[in-house]
């Protein structure tokens, strides 16, 4: 449970953020846990992450501002290792050089910076800059697939047309809609009220009877006709 300090810190810092979000950067702590904190970062232009979608948590310990936090970026990245404790200056893994007038910008901001480097720490790992784009491209279809990343960012829930065309899982998707389509046509049939059903049915027979009828009398004024 947050200390009075840290909530009130936390909340001011949340104010601020939806006042004026830091670019490419989306952060917000639970609503059940204020020392729970989640973040979106947008791959910047010209960076091997553009167009990426990059979701992650920051845990707060009680005691802040004056004890840093825990970072993880849950999304594949091809930088770090998904779901991982990262070892940078400003996560619990260096409390000594820990400044608590940094904020929550200031941490994202830093693990922007560190993210578009090339510098090793625990938790980061080395691959090419095709691996990267490749990860970039699938990141959003990976997010809106994790049951929390839908919980906390639902206005990011979007399905982009062309992740879908090269997704497997979301062609497969694609190719039961049909079946789906005609399952609901069956259930919105046998959800019909009893009038409607009736009334439909017998539309069907009276249909029936005129064509019969019809045939009827087109044979009797053949047959009279060839008769005179």
């Amino acid at each position: 449970m947050a200390t009075k300090g840290a909530y009130k810190r936390l909340t001011k810092e949340y104010m601020a953020l939806q006042k004026n979000p830091p670019p490419y950067i989306t952060a917000k702590p639970l609503e059940s846990n204020i020392l729970d904190w989640h973040y979106v970062i947008q791959g910047p232009p010209d960076s091997p992450y553009e167009g990426g979608e990059y979701y992650g948590r920051i845990t707060f310990p009680a005691e802040y501002p004056f004890k840093p936090p825990t970072i993880r970026m849950t999304t594949p990245s091809g930088r770090f290792q998904p779901d991982t404790r990262l070892c940078l200056t400003m996560s619990d893994f260096h409390p000594s050089s820990w400044n608590p007038s940094w904020s929550v910008s200031t941490i994202l901001n830093g693990l922007l910076s560190f993210m578009v480097g090339d510098e090793a720490t625990t938790g980061s790992i080395k691959t090419g800059v095709n691996e990267k784009k490749m990860y970039a491209a699938r990141s959003h279809m990976w997010n809106i697939r994790n049951q929390k990343f839908r919980e906390v960012f639902p206005e990011l829930c979007t399905v982009k047309l062309s992740q879908l065309s090269s997704d497997v899982a979301p062609k497969k998707m694609i190719q039961k809609q049909p079946e789906n389509n005609q399952q609901q046509q069956q259930q919105q049939q046998q959800q019909q009220h009893p009038i409607t059903r009736t009334v439909s049915q017998g539309k069907r027979w009276l249909f029936v009877l005129v064509v019969f009828v019809y045939l009827i009398l087109s044979k009797l004024i053949a047959r009279s006709s060839s008769s005179n």
